[in-house]
């Protein structure tokens, strides 16, 4: 049996392949591992067991992330915040106003900064397999070393380019798998991305870190994790239950990370009573959100003003604005306010913030004048369309500290940007006026 018809969904200036099944009476988007391949996962018995049994109930969407499958493929490793664009590319084109996220291994991420980027949006949240960092830290100790995670993809490189190598590197992420579900899932490994693609994805992957964002989900949470999953020791599964706010968690009995023909009811079980009883909720007024901070201010505007003269000045003052405004614009970021010659905005993806943040330093700079420009990512509270707390005194604080035509962010910022291209020199730790604690703040230098 097929699968159902495949459609495209713009997400910027790259095409999306998605599908649409059933016809629930809720929406349910499934987020994808590290590959893809929406007409080949119908050839697999577990993927298309799981996908069949949520569409009985649900209307699913099933999409291939960019640069991979049949989406257009992309140079590099797309990003965090570009792959949580896809997830709303397809949910618009769906016509899907809210939908519950359903993540599996590396989708994991992706839908946790898309659900607190945009909690009006998701109705609940399933993670499986999935992990919040990839690497070992003194505070995430089940993480892989940076040496073997390049053990790791080197040997996945081989797998792809030895005759029979991805047939091996399936065996040893499901071992209960027949050979036809095997012969299947290095069908859709072959076809979804090249040795090379699959390669920049898993350094991308290595980069991974959401653990800040994890505090800011609203969405009713149900973590499932297989507790001799082979390739995501089940530690990861439980630090995401942990701390995510009001998570459920259920560890099932299995060895397998990639859902089979024989696991694919289990899921469904446990999966299905709580999709259904989260998709009759009503959904609330989210009061939090992740978001990205942008302050800026004018380097030495008092002695320019004094230098101009006030009519001069506001002439000046005016021309900034207009070129802030236009930057902001251009990158969807929302103006919140403007005191003086200081700009407050807020965006939903740290990427984009950054290279607005460069493009305003252009744009004043052909005016002859200096901003000083700090961003800071985290979780803000919502009021009136406004945001307010801890998050946004970082913010303010991190730009006091940028000096004059510097780009200055919190290490939350960096971590969310894995993958971009975007670089940054170490500015070392920094205490923050009136915010606890040290924190380590980098300067952008390219993008």
């Amino acid at each position: 049996m097929g699968g159902p018809e495949t459609r495209y969904a713009r997400s910027g200036d790259v095409m999306i392949a998605y599908q649409v099944v059933g016809e629930g009476p809720f929406d349910v988007v499934f987020a994808p591992g590290s590959v893809s391949h929406v007409e080949l996962y119908w050839e697999a018995a577990g993927v298309a067991a799981l996908l069949r049994g949520v569409a009985g109930h649900a209307r699913v969407m099933v999409f291939d992330k960019r640069g991979t499958g049949l989406s257009d493929w992309v140079a590099g490793a797309p990003t965090l915040e570009e792959r949580s664009d896809d997830i709303r590319a397809v949910m618009d084109a769906a016509g899907s106003q809210r939908a519950a996220l359903f993540g599996v291994s590396e989708g994991v991420p992706m839908s946790v900064v898309f659900a607190a980027a945009h909690p009006e949006r998701v109705s609940a949240l399933v993670l499986y397999g999935g992990m919040a960092r990839t690497l070992w830290a003194p505070d995430y100790q089940f993480g892989y070393t940076e040496r073997e995670y390049r053990k790791t993809i080197e040997e996945d490189f081989d797998a792809f380019v030895t005759p029979g190598g991805l047939e091996d590197l399936m065996r040893s992420g499901l071992p209960s798998a027949d050979e036809a579900e095997v012969r299947a899932l290095a069908r859709i490994f072959r076809y979804a991305a090249s040795p090379s693609s699959n390669e920049a994805l898993e350094r991308m992957h290595m980069a991974t870190d959401v653990r800040e964002v994890l505090p800011v989900i609203s969405a009713p949470t149900l973590v499932i994790h297989q507790r001799a999953d082979p390739w995501v020791p089940v530690e990861n599964g439980r630090y995401l239950a942990q701390h995510i706010p009001g998570a459920a968690y259920v560890e099932l009995d299995g060895d397998e990370h990639i859902p089979t023909a024989a696991t694919a009811p289990v899921l469904l079980a446990h999966m299905m009573p709580f999709l259904q009883e989260a998709a009759v909720r009503e959904a609330p007024e989210p009061d939090k959100v992740l978001a990205t901070i942008l302050f800026s201010d004018i380097v030495g505007s008092t002695s320019t003003a004094a230098e101009l003269g006030d009519a001069r000045w506001r002439e000046l003052l005016a021309a900034h604005h207009g070129r802030v405004r236009a930057q902001l614009a251009r990158f969807r970021g929302v103006e919140l306010d403007t005191a003086g010659d200081g700009f407050f905005a807020r965006f939903d993806g740290p990427a984009r913030a950054i290279r607005c943040a460069l493009a305003i330093h252009q744009a004043v700079r052909d005016v002859g004048l200096q901003v000083r420009i700090g961003l800071h990512a985290g979780e803000c509270e919502v009021l009136d369309g406004k945001v307010a707390g801890i998050a946004v005194a970082i913010g303010a604080r991190v730009s006091a500290r940028a000096g004059a035509g510097e780009v200055l962010v919190s290490q939350t910022v960096k971590d969310l940007v894995a993958g971009s291209g975007i670089s940054f020199e170490d500015r070392g730790l920094a205490e923050l006026k009136g915010v606890p604690g040290q924190w380590r703040l980098y300067s952008v230098t390219s993008c």
